[in-house]
């Protein structure tokens, strides 16, 4: 049976807890740090890619151009650089999610030449690259907007991407992050925000809570996925009087044992699903 291995910038407990579950299914796996894939990789290895965005949010971490060439090479990667930039990149994700009919906050991408968007506040200012609740902020007037976008033009990220403007949805103090493995729903979690606080970023003091989705937080979840091309990926969906909003998608979401459903615990659950005989990057024997 072919090896696998989970390829990411740091052994989280996520990443951990993954190369377990694939042992316990059978496939023999370990854990590589980018700078490590070159010499380690034979052809017929799978690869998970889980690249993560940089600390400095100027885009991801290195390694994704090292996961096409071993492709070329003959290695079977799961997660590939399409994925991981389409779901790491928020721009791409909003053009992504457009062409896929799915709801999804208006998005105006400004690169400080051009004039201001064309978006009735409040609106909400992102990095294009961005994780863990950082630099992201509500303006709730015009001149919000252009203070604060004196104050990102600072950031290395900002001279680098620019930065992203975005349609508020009003926030009801949760939303749920929904596990893709597969193409199946794998785990799943309800984030309620800390008081006075309208993210729900754990880092930010929100708390999680087990949940089971809705057909249609399911749905919408599974198509989110499909969208950016990701064998498992994390799809942050908030509810609206028209039905669930997709905020953002994560390739290299970190969950724990509490995102489990029905007692199938979601590692496992992750495992099976991306081994399955007819998922197209499966470990076949």
């Amino acid at each position: 049976m072919k090896r696998l291995f989970v390829v990411a910038g740091k052994r989280t407990d996520t990443n951990a807890a993954l190369v377990s579950a694939f042992g316990r299914a059978g496939v023999e796996s370990s854990f590589l740090r980018p700078e490590q894939v070159r010499g380690q990789v034979r052809p017929g290895d799978v690869l998970l890619g889980r690249v993560d965005v940089l600390p400095s949010l100027e885009g991801v971490e290195t390694c994704l151009w090292e996961l096409r060439r071993l492709e070329r090479f003959g290695a079977r990667v799961i997660n590939g650089v399409g994925a991981l930039l389409a779901s790491h990149d928020k721009l791409q994700t909003a053009l992504r999610l457009g062409r896929a009919g799915l709801s999804h906050p208006k998005t105006v991408h400004l690169d400080g030449k051009k004039p201001l968007p064309q978006l009735e506040p409040p609106i909400v200012l992102k990095p294009r690259f961005g994780s863990w609740g950082r630099d992201v902020v509500l303006c709730e007037s015009p001149e919000a907007v252009e203070r604060e976008l004196g104050v990102l033009a600072r950031r290395r990220w900002f001279r680098r991407h620019g930065v992203l403007a975005q349609e508020f949805v009003r926030p009801v103090g949760f939303d749920l992050r929904v596990i893709i493995a597969g193409g199946e729903i794998v785990g799943a979690i309800e984030r309620r925000s800390a008081h006075g606080e309208w993210r729900t970023n754990v880092a930010l003091g929100a708390t999680r809570h087990q949940v089971m989705p809705s057909p249609d937080a399911r749905a919408t979840a599974i198509a989110a996925a499909a969208a950016v091309g990701a064998d498992l990926v994390g799809v942050d969906l908030l509810p609206s009087d028209a039905g669930w909003v997709v905020l953002e998608l994560n390739g290299a979401v970190d969950f724990t044992s509490d995102y489990s459903l029905e007692g199938r615990d979601v590692f496992d659950e992750v495992a099976r699903a991306l081994t399955r005989e007819r998922q197209p990057a499966a470990l076949a024997s």
